[in-house]
């Protein structure tokens, strides 16, 4: 079913058995990725399968990761689609959703859920710090949280080379990566390819410059450029008088993304994050045209001031005041994956901080967990957390919090096992508590603590 509101779209789908209608008693609301509101279609399939009643909006404009939607006219961005992205619309899909939802079945939802990750976390955010009255349960995952500091910190490593006007090849990069794993993997007891104590990890890549690493069978040699882009990653945004203005990266992050190459013949260039880069263009330079690899670091930062100046208020989604989500009696669910090589976990972990800080009773109705070695969202060398929803729904209905996520080996993660094929799993900590390592068989959850 679907329905136009002006600008937006929204869309409800209702489950079919055997071709009867079944009764939603669960409504649940999905997020989008990049610059998209919502997929429309895709996010959908899960949910309903499940029997919820499930919405998704456009927010009034075109998907995709370049927002050429941004600029109303040169020069002027549009703030009403943008307003509609960041919250707006996201409210009107879920009056709208539960209404058509009560209308079809003759009675309201019992309870509504809301579901994203990146964006769509940074969306769940917002609903419990704007709309906290619209949903019970939400799980926001891997959020996009302080949007104005985190884009531009993406950006960062791409800054870094055009300055140095040296674009390392992406072997060197993955090779200083692999050699932060060697050095911090075995600091939670468990040598395993995934970096867990990511605050404990002092590699510097300039103990390499000089050595040889292999670039697909060929001999190389770790660069001081090589090793000041990798910095520049894994420290985040520090301007030209030393100040630190946003996190960087973990160290067992792919670099590939934010720090990315491209190779041709004798020639290397950069190739930004897609979003970090829209962001640069459309909504600080205002020029769909501008030209950022010309930037001078003053220049650069000047547009960081920008960004949180004129854009906080609208997408920073990183208010701690939850009162009238705990009010409500509502319940939050947060995991990131210490291995984003997009959004940085500290800010989340920030966020969440300051959350606990002006809530002694947070874990009450609000749980983040990290995620060692997972990517963004998904993949990576870690155990991907699995059955987040299932936890929150047994959480707001039954009254039982979880202490651990369950998770299953992320490079497995969606593939169908072998038969017989036992998955390795792990039990994610409730933070501030860290998963440890307690011997026996690391490919079993009761092999670790949370300590």
């Amino acid at each position: 079913m679907t329905i136009g509101t002006g600008e937006k779209f929204s869309l409800v789908v209702f489950r079919h058995v055997d071709g009867l209608l079944t009764l939603a008693s669960r409504f649940q609301g999905t997020g989008g990725g990049g610059f998209t509101t919502g997929d429309g279609g895709p996010a959908l399939v899960a949910p309903v399968s499940d029997g919820y009643a499930a919405a998704s909006t456009d927010g009034g404009h075109s998907a995709g990761r370049v927002p050429t939607w941004a600029l109303a006219s040169p020069g002027n961005v549009n703030f009403h689609l943008l307003q509609d992205f960041a919250a707006v619309s996201l409210a009107d899909m879920t009056h709208l959703g539960k209404a058509i939802t009560e209308s079809y079945y003759g009675k309201k939802p019992e309870y509504s859920y809301w579901l994203g990750c990146s964006t769509g976390g940074r969306q769940g955010l917002m609903m419990a710090q704007r709309y906290p009255e619209l949903y019970d349960g939400i799980v926001a995952l891997a959020p996009a949280v302080n949007w104005d500091s985190m884009v531009p910190s993406s950006y960062w490593p791409q800054q870094v080379m055009n300055r140095l006007g040296v674009y390392p090849p992406r072997c060197e990069l993955q090779a200083f990566t692999n050699a932060a794993i060697t050095a911090c993997d075995d600091l939670d007891g468990l040598t395993d390819g995934v970096i867990t104590n990511a605050d404990a990890c002092t590699f510097d890549p300039f103990c390499k410059v000089g050595h040889t690493f292999d670039c697909d069978g060929e001999d190389r040699v770790f660069t001081s450029e090589g090793a000041t882009v990798a910095q520049a990653a894994w420290t985040g945004m520090i301007d030209d008088s030393g100040e630190k203005q946003w996190y960087g990266l973990n160290k067992d992050a792919d670099l590939h993304r934010t720090a990315n190459t491209t190779t041709v013949g004798n020639s290397s260039y950069g190739t930004p994050f897609d979003v970090a880069l829209g962001w640069l263009k459309y909504f600080l330079a205002k020029d769909a045209d501008f030209d950022v690899t010309n930037m001078t670091n003053a220049e650069f930062f000047d547009f960081v001031h920008q960004s949180r100046n004129q854009y906080a208020s609208i997408l920073g989604t990183a208010d701690p005041d939850l009162s009238r989500f705990k009010a409500r009696k509502g319940k939050m669910i947060t995991w990131h994956g210490l291995a984003d090589p997009l959004i940085q976990p500290n800010g989340t972990v920030e966020y969440y901080s300051r959350v606990a800080d002006k809530f002694d009773d947070v874990q009450d109705f609000y749980r983040f967990f990290e995620a060692p070695g997972v990517g963004h969202c998904s993949g990576g060398a870690g155990a991907q957390p699995v059955r987040e929803l299932e936890a929150m729904v047994k959480w707001v209905e039954q009254g039982v919090a979880p202490d651990t996520l369950s998770a299953v080996n992320a490079t497995l993660y969606g593939e169908e096992p072998d038969p017989g094929q036992s998955l390795p799993t792990r039990n994610l900590c409730a933070w501030p508590k860290m998963q440890t390592y307690n011997g026996g068989d690391p490919d079993l959850a009761e092999s670790f603590d949370c300590v």
